[in-house]
């Protein structure tokens, strides 16, 4: 050990040891890169991409800035070369083996050290190993990778076959689907050394995987079997620990594997957000010999029982997820990649995804099949804060090859990939992929591609071998029963059809597709809703981003570039001209469409909480974007939340007041996902947006534990002699502690609210609270200060009410808007 201490320090590698094992990160060196046909070589960063190494080095403009992204496509189409030179000792070579590894890799490339080819690689989804040792140097050595464009490889496979696949080339490069633009980001295929590149120098034994499978889980004890697989280089006895457990082993030289039973007692369950703690129980697995740690991995376990339950009911047949036993309604949203060049994506940015869906009260996160593997903090971070994952496997929205080669490619892919997330108790379920049953079924691709019979037949004989064949096999072979839980594709059933309603998972888009009113979404509750949205443009700052002040205009180049539906304003337009007016300034318009977007899936998400248990779970499109640009998120690219992100925190809040109108009467829902029941008094008034009561009521109510009730009903006549346009509900919940849970309920379209000029003030009160209060009713207050993050904002306020809100910053000066004038 100090042999190796002592090179450290004098040739200034970037090592990580462990015991006789010794990690040094390429990355932590200096690369080089150039385009084919080129003579310089220009630094490169690793990882990294060809597009971020040519932004580094200003040989091209911003990508996201106006309407940069179309000039830069002639980047997808070269090939390009990247290169390290790396000294390596003679007291390197002295160990039993070397192995190169690269943990990503952007995606045709070919791998020379030395001047030999060594890899062939053509996922970049994959790990891609290979045993250096014999090809090594002592002194200078050489690592050169060739990157051939994608675009070109995939129309090479497309011209294979006698008909055409829906998704043009990009379903035959196993390679993030985004990347080829979508209709919320865009075209922008990478190339790269993406995720790190490391020599792994081994001796005697290295730890190759550590899972374990939970065999029983009661109050009072916990069985778990570890199941370690050792690579040994000199057969003999070993000491295998797991935490303080030790067991003497024998390993032979090669690859063995090893079950360790290990027993916890009075175990603490893993429970969602909201739910309880999510308990991690820490564990070191190390392998030593003659008392010195040769080898050793680290890895946090919740214990927890978690099952799809799919029963046939009087409806159809149910979807939910039952966890440690209770039935347990999914709230949360849908993520994408965080950016379009993902290595930028620190650490940082994927602890700010998950925490913006903890404190929105989320309990699930979907990972969309059209995107990436999230990076091990992601789901260390939703193991930490009780998120389960939804995790799609990498294909969306196509149709895909059947050829050997492309299968067996996919199989180590999921074994790569699934070796990696087992151990995480926030994954819940892998999914085949993203809407390609549907897009079969619904889409029209057979009469649009002009199928013969015998071409539909081998197009979805392909399909059921990918997705009913290959994937569930591979997982039954990596996965013991408890964790494998396997969807072939979501949704179930197509958004047209009755049944889609009836079973299965569902993704609603009569709203925004079909143009369907919002109030729809009452009516179109499936059993688990795991895909529905609408559009709201992001705030001004973001557009500042990417355009010029005199392009903050809807019909400028900047900003159409930065909206990726083909139709994505002109649907915008349509429903704000439903329920809002049009406003003519931009910052307006703006604000507008965010109240637009946040009230159309506040419809949305509580009819769906309301119908529980029929519906269990509800997850929007889409948390967050991986450019600035006017999409569906409730989070812009830099991490500004919309106003639909400050509504899905109320509208998933743990106990939700919830108001609808039906024929006759108005209807107060409580619904409760707490596991205890709650007393407490609802109080009723109806008031003129002066505050004056008109009508009220109040009674004592037991909310029922996990459920969904009505506790009171409101006759429309009862209201009639009142003018809609200037009066609200307000009902409030009061719980013990005199905790408030409330909801208001409007008579009108926004539009035909005859809204009094408010005067709001807002008081900082300290350091991090500031008060807010308006003499009249104020609807859709919005707080913007520079660089300010608001623990609530675009909220209703009553006549004479005292908000408080926390802020994150320092507070020079408040701007205030409501929709009064709008």
């Amino acid at each position: 050990m100090k042999k190796w201490l002592f090179l450290v320090l004098i040739c200034g590698f970037s090592v990580v040891v462990s015991g006789q094992n010794v990690l040094r990160d390429l990355g932590k060196e200096t690369w080089h890169f150039r385009k084919r046909g080129d003579a310089k070589w220009l630094k490169a960063s690793v990882p990294g991409t060809v597009h971020t190494d040519l932004l580094q080095h200003k040989n091209i403009e911003s990508p996201f800035f106006g309407s940069n992204e179309k000039q830069l496509q002639w980047i997808e189409n070269e090939t390009w070369e990247y290169e390290n030179s790396f000294t390596v000792s003679a007291e390197d070579l002295k160990n039993q083996t070397i192995t190169l590894q690269f943990d990503g890799l952007d995606t045709y490339a070919e791998v020379f050290l030395n001047g030999k080819s060594i890899l062939k690689a053509d996922n970049m989804f994959r790990t891609w190993k290979i045993d250096v040792k014999k090809l090594l140097k002592k002194g200078n050595n050489t690592l050169y990778i060739v990157f051939e464009p994608a675009v070109k490889k995939g129309k090479e496979e497309a011209k294979k076959l006698a008909y055409t696949l829906p998704g043009d080339e990009k379903i035959f490069t196993r390679k993030a689907q985004y990347q080829y633009g979508w209709d919320w980001g865009p075209r922008f295929v990478n190339a790269g050394i993406w995720k790190q590149v490391q020599l792994h120098f081994q001796n005697a034994a290295i730890i190759q995987q550590v899972k374990f499978e939970q065999k029983t889980l009661t109050d009072n004890k916990a069985e778990l079997v570890f199941i370690t697989t050792v690579d040994c280089q000199k057969s003999g006895k070993y000491i295998l620990k797991i935490n303080d457990k030790a067991e003497n082993v024998f390993l032979k030289k090669g690859v063995n594997q090893l079950s360790v039973p290990y027993e916890i007692q009075n175990p603490k369950r893993w429970w969602t957000n909201g739910l309880g703690e999510a308990h991690l129980y820490p564990f070191q697995i190390t392998v030593e010999k003659n008392n010195a740690i040769i080898d050793s991995k680290k890895l946090n376990i919740g214990l927890r029982t978690l099952e799809l339950v799919q029963e046939k009911d009087q409806f159809g047949k149910s979807f939910y997820f039952r966890l440690n036993g209770v039935p347990v309604f999914m709230k949360g949203a849908n993520v994408i990649p965080p950016d379009s060049f993902l290595p930028r994506a620190t650490d940082s940015v994927y602890k700010n995804i998950v925490q913006n869906a903890v404190e929105a009260n989320m309990n699930m996160l979907r990972v969309w099949g059209g995107g990436v593997y999230g990076d091990d903090v992601f789901y260390e971070e939703c193991d930490k804060n009780g998120i389960l994952v939804w995790q799609d496997f990498m294909f969306a929205c196509a149709m895909y090859p059947g050829d050997e080669a492309f299968l067996q490619n996919v199989k180590q892919e999921v074994i790569d990939n699934v070796n990696r997330l087992q151990n995480h108790p926030s994954l819940a379920l892998w999914c085949g992929n993203n809407e390609s049953d549907e897009g079969w079924h619904n889409w029209g691709w057979q009469k649009q591609y002009k199928y013969s019979a015998a071409d539909s037949t081998k197009i979805w004989n392909d399909y059921k071998k990918l997705f009913h064949e290959v994937i569930p096999k591979t997982l039954d072979s990596l996965l013991p029963k408890e964790k494998n839980i396997y969807w072939p594709s979501s949704p179930s059933i197509g958004w047209g059809r009755k049944e889609s309603l009836l079973q299965g998972d569902s993704h609603y888009w009569g709203v925004w597709w079909g143009m369907e009113p919002f109030e729809v979404y009452k009516k179109k509750v499936g059993r688990f809703m795991s895909e529905y949205g609408f559009q709201g443009m992001p705030n001004r700052e973001t557009f500042e981003a990417f355009a010029d002040q005199n392009d903050l205009d809807l019909n400028s180049e900047a900003v159409k570039s930065h909206q990726k539906h083909p139709t994505g304003y002109q649907t915008i337009q349509t429903y704000m001209e439903r329920d809002y007016k049009i406003p003519a300034a931009f910052d307006d318009y703006v604000y507008v469409s965010q109240l637009l977007q946040a009230e159309g899936m506040k419809t949305a998400i509580e009819a769906h909480r309301r119908a529980k248990p029929y519906c269990m779970g509800t997850l929007y499109w889409q948390l967050n974007d991986c450019w600035p640009v006017t999409s569906w998120s409730s989070v812009d690219y830099f991490g500004n939340r919309k106003a639909l992100h400050y509504q899905v925190k109320r509208s998933f809040d743990a106990v939700l007041v919830s108001v609808t109108e039906e024929e006759e009467q108005y209807k107060i829902y409580v619904v409760n996902d707490a596991f205890t029941s709650k007393k407490g008094r609802l109080n009723l008034q109806l008031m003129t947006f002066d505050g004056d009561i008109l009508w009220e009521n109040t009674r004592s109510v037991e909310v029922e534990a996990n459920s969904s009730e009505v506790y009171f009903s409101i006759a429309k006549k009862d209201f009639e002699n009142f003018n809609p346009k200037q009066m609200v509900l307000y009902v409030q919940l009061l719980l013990p502690d005199f905790v408030e849970k409330r909801a208001l309920h409007y008579f009108a379209k926004p539009k035909e609210l005859q809204l009094k000029v408010p005067k709001i003030i807002v008081s900082q009160i300290d350091d991090t609270t500031v008060e807010v209060t308006a003499n009249v009713l104020a609807k859709n207050v919005f707080l913007k200060a520079d660089k300010v993050k608001f623990s609530d904002n675009y909220f209703d306020l009553l006549p004479g009410e005292k908000k408080e809100i926390r802020f994150e910053g320092t507070i020079r000066g408040v701007e205030v808007k409501s929709l009064y004038g709008y």
